[in-house]
């Protein structure tokens, strides 16, 4: 008796190490996955001071589009919740579209090289934005649904363990691909 009795406690107690590392793992793979998103929403916000200088070059008299820019950039810098950087990060895309909408009407700029090698590093930053995305989506979804689950949904409750928020966009629009025509 007073060995099954031991069995069990350490079986107990092995269920409940196993179940608490899980969640740490994902909080810390959460984490990680939302640094990687920082990195990818830093560098889109280094290169776009430069886009827009190339664009204003060429069309100096479209001084809403680049003020809208500007204004949109440093609301999405300066977010700090993941609500608050979707938010701010689409109304910076829908500035963007607005501006390479704008250089579409500028052969000589569509044509400049500097545009062009700007405009695909935007591009390439898009990308892996949307794959960083895509992955802390996919971490916060297994956090979320270990969170929520039996029996580790007891463990996250004793060590206060919460759900992440999704990094989705807001709107319909925000959702589709850009389109860039040269």
């Amino acid at each position: 008796m007073g060995i099954a009795l031991i069995a069990i406690i350490a079986a107990v107690i092995l269920l409940l190490v196993v179940l608490y590392n899980g969640l740490a793992g994902l909080r810390v793979r959460a984490d990680g996955a939302w640094s990687d998103i920082d990195v990818q929403l830093k560098r889109r916000h280094d290169l776009i001071p430069n886009l827009v200088e190339t664009v204003k070059g060429y069309a100096s008299h479209e001084k809403g589009t680049f003020e809208n820019i500007a204004r949109y950039r440093s609301a999405a810098m300066s977010a700090t919740s993941v609500d608050e950087k979707a938010q701010a990060e689409g109304q910076l895309t829908q500035a963007l579209r607005g501006l390479l909408a704008v250089a579409e009407n500028y052969p000589q700029l569509r044509a400049s090289e500097q545009f062009t090698s700007l405009q695909s590093s935007l591009s390439q930053t898009e990308d892996a934005i949307q794959n960083s995305r895509r992955y802390y989506n996919a971490v916060v979804r297994d956090l979320n649904t270990k969170i929520a689950t039996f029996p580790s949904n007891i463990i996250a409750g004793m060590f206060s363990f919460q759900p992440r928020q999704f990094f989705q966009t807001e709107t319909a629009e925000d959702r589709a691909t850009p389109v860039v025509k040269f």
